[in-house]
């Protein structure tokens, strides 16, 4: 269910790169806005801006001008610890390359952010394991990375971005490295997801069927947005 009152507002964004005496606007006046429990897909060629818009409105990257408000919250006003606090509270992460540690199982994969903000090991597991149910992959929950296929490993890295239940999740080409069967079962996971967890997905794609299976498509072309539905 989508409630329409805005989660994520972005207002006139600009980013710019300096190289030399060159300054290129990867983010050209950038106005968005996110609804509570939406599925928004951004596509665009690459070099158009997706990823950087991603990395803005998360936080993870800083912006030249404009606003950014999550949840009410300009993240301008935060510090750069105030910032990484406030992500682990609210969003989680979901990337092309798994980022998985190769020497820790699944379930050590998914528990670990948790015990770096120091959740009690007990409450970790019993949350990580209960994650990797969620995802399907509780028979695999003591196998490493290499022990995995590449929808496994997903599904590994989906599973550890939901542990702190974040408002909004954030994807990064999710499906970039799956065939065309497996990315299918990802993305209709993701979907699932979003409805039954009433989590906000924001997902940078080059996939079609991402876009085309989304509540809403965004697509870019050199740093503004050129149309929406």
């Amino acid at each position: 269910m989508i409630d329409n009152t805005p989660l994520i507002k972005a207002v006139n964004v600009r980013k710019i790169y300096r190289i030399g005496q060159q300054r290129i606007a990867a983010l050209d006046n950038i106005n968005l806005s996110v609804a509570h429990g939406e599925m928004v897909a951004i596509m665009g060629q690459s070099g158009s801006g997706k990823t950087t818009l991603l990395n803005c409105l998360s936080g993870l990257d800083t912006i030249d001008e404009g606003e950014i408000a999550i949840a009410n919250q300009n993240l301008r006003d935060l510090g750069d610890n105030e910032r990484t606090k406030f992500r682990a509270r609210h969003m989680g992460f979901i990337f092309q390359d798994f980022n998985l540690l190769p020497v820790l199982s699944a379930v050590e994969n998914v528990e670990l952010p948790m015990l770096v903000s120091r959740v009690p090991a007990r409450r970790a597991r019993k949350r990580a394991l209960e994650m990797l149910d969620l995802v399907g992959l509780s028979q695999r929950a003591r196998h490493r990375p290499a022990e995995l296929s590449g929808g496994q490993r997903q599904r590994v890295t989906i599973a550890r971005a939901l542990t702190n239940e974040p408002t909004i999740v954030w994807a990064d080409e999710p499906t970039g490295n799956l065939d065309s069967e497996t990315a299918q079962e990802i993305i209709q996971l993701l979907m699932t997801l979003n409805q039954t967890q009433h989590q906000t997905f924001v997902i940078v794609t080059h996939a079609q069927e991402v876009g085309k299976q989304a509540d809403r498509l965004i697509t870019m072309r050199d740093g503004r947005i050129v149309e929406q539905g």
